[in-house]
């Protein structure tokens, strides 16, 4: 039986059945997803932890975003006048990862300057680190979601066939299709829509991380001005 005349028999069983004739159900989102079977609950614990990642990191990258433009000017402004204390407390108070690397070189301070650049770069590595926690499991969703929609897919289509050889009457029905194809469709349409969430999402906040770094490493550079300034 080739594809062909597959689909005659599934058109004709559409003619002729007076329930299809009749007005559609209408289908709603909820009752689409339970379609899908199985797959469609692992895909939504996936866009779960997708969404929760997004907000928890967005917040905290934020946070880091955030920044005293007098902070810099108060920090030469202590070192300056010699106020080492002063200045490592102004960082603690600040709290930032900014603060944090200008804190590290501070307490350098007096060693050669490349140990004092590589203390600082070193904290700043640790904060870029923890800035892009957990991204790598939104990367993994992004790439994960559509090819378990594809093996939703497969499977589906695997579920039309077997119930095509469970017929006895060797006639193919339209419910032997109904349901495979419906999980074959449904799982494709959910790992692209996760998929596709995640993948926007991952995206968006490396964007943000790498203005947070550019951030850093003007910082960095605008520190080790300031102690390689003259002494008045």
């Amino acid at each position: 039986m080739n594809l062909q005349i597959l689909l005659q028999q599934v058109m004709t069983e559409v003619a002729s059945n007076p329930e299809v004739q009749a007005v559609p159900e209408k289908i709603n989102l909820w009752k689409m997803t339970t379609y899908g079977g199985p797959i469609m609950v692992i895909l939504g614990i996936m866009l779960a932890i997708a969404v929760y990642i997004f907000i928890e990191r967005l917040i905290t990258i934020n946070n880091a975003s955030q920044e005293d433009k007098s902070f810099m000017s108060r920090v030469k402004d202590y070192i300056h006048e010699g106020k080492i204390e002063s200045a490592q407390r102004l960082c603690r108070e600040t709290d930032s990862p900014a603060s944090r690397m200008i804190e590290k070189g501070i307490s350098r301070l007096g060693r050669p300057m490349d140990d004092v650049l590589l203390a600082v770069e070193n904290v700043g590595n640790l904060e870029v680190s923890n800035l892009e926690k957990s991204l790598v499991i939104l990367a993994t969703i992004s790439g994960g979601a559509p090819m378990l929609g594809f093996l939703g897919t497969v499977t589906g289509m695997v579920l039309v066939f077997f119930n095509m050889t469970q017929n006895p009457t060797g006639v193919v029905q339209l419910v032997d299709l109904s349901s495979g194809m419906y999980q074959a469709m449904v799982t494709t349409v959910g790992g692209l829509i996760v998929g596709i969430l995640a993948y926007f999402g991952y995206n968006y906040l490396i964007s943000r991380v790498d203005s947070v770094v550019r951030n850093l490493e003007s910082k960095t550079l605008e520190f080790m001005d300031l102690l390689n300034e003259p002494t008045k």
